[in-house]
């Protein structure tokens, strides 16, 4: 059966899309600030939290303790592993990683990922949840990040490289991405528009999973992230409104 209610957790940009997804597609939908706001007969819990592994841990712990024992818990596992974020709840049968980038209404896809001790029925419930909000499913390997946020994300860092190492301006990389690849944007300024602090928590989470030295972050990037130039949602990253470049 179809999930008909759902509680959304996170102040985020791509909460607010879920949020409104879920309201346009019929379902009982409410935003909650915290775990334990969220309504009893909520059958589908979605965490949206994408960085900090403490925070990130005392979620998974307060929704254990709020949300009702058969509820689907979708989490975003941008930044880690869903066996990861199932090892912090006392019921990891329920817990389904979930993977996708703002803004939603651009994404025809929503990546799933089953982790060790995932359940069948979590998993089919979470494919009927995404078939409700009018997306595609994809089931794909556990892993942070999954798919495409994978990748985007590792291109927009050698974008990021590129821009810190004088190749090219921000303006010139887009350009030449946008036009040689027939992307929809340029890496950096898709990088804005998702938001530079999301793919950072990608890139940290297949970092410290693999210990492969091609995910280290740009260390511009981390600049940008951590003097709050987070793109669009701050008014700045790559760009500024109106002008191009750093």
């Amino acid at each position: 059966m179809s999930p008909s209610s759902v509680a959304i957790l996170g102040g985020s940009r791509l909460a607010e899309d879920l949020h409104g997804l879920a309201r346009d597609n019929g379902l009982n939908a409410a935003r909650c600030a915290r775990p334990d706001e969220i309504d009893p007969a909520t059958e589908v819990v979605v965490d949206t939290l994408a960085r900090g592994s403490e925070e990130k841990r005392r979620l998974v712990e307060a929704i254990d303790a709020a949300a009702p024992g058969a509820a689907l818990v979708l989490s975003s596992c941008i930044r880690w592993s869903t066996t990861t974020l199932a090892s912090w709840s006392r019921r990891p049968e329920r817990i389904v990683g979930f993977a996708t980038f703002h803004p939603l209404a651009r994404r025809n896809v929503i990546e799933l990922a089953r982790g060790l001790d995932t359940g069948d029925d979590a998993m089919a419930a979470a494919g009927s949840l995404v078939e409700r909000l009018g997306k595609e499913s994809a089931v794909v390997k556990d892993a942070p990040g999954l798919v495409f946020p994978r990748i985007l994300s590792l291109i927009i860092n050698e974008a990021a490289r590129s821009l810190d190492e004088g190749v090219a301006t921000a303006e010139e990389i887009d350009v030449a991405l946008r036009l040689g690849t027939n992307y929809p944007h340029g890496p950096l300024r898709w990088a804005d528009e998702i938001g530079l602090d999301e793919v950072l928590a990608v890139l940290e989470g297949l970092l410290e999973e693999t210990g492969d030295d091609r995910y280290r972050p740009a260390p511009l990037l981390r600049k940008m992230v951590a003097s709050g130039r987070l793109g669009e949602s701050a008014g700045r990253g790559f760009y500024r409104h109106g002008e191009t470049g750093i």
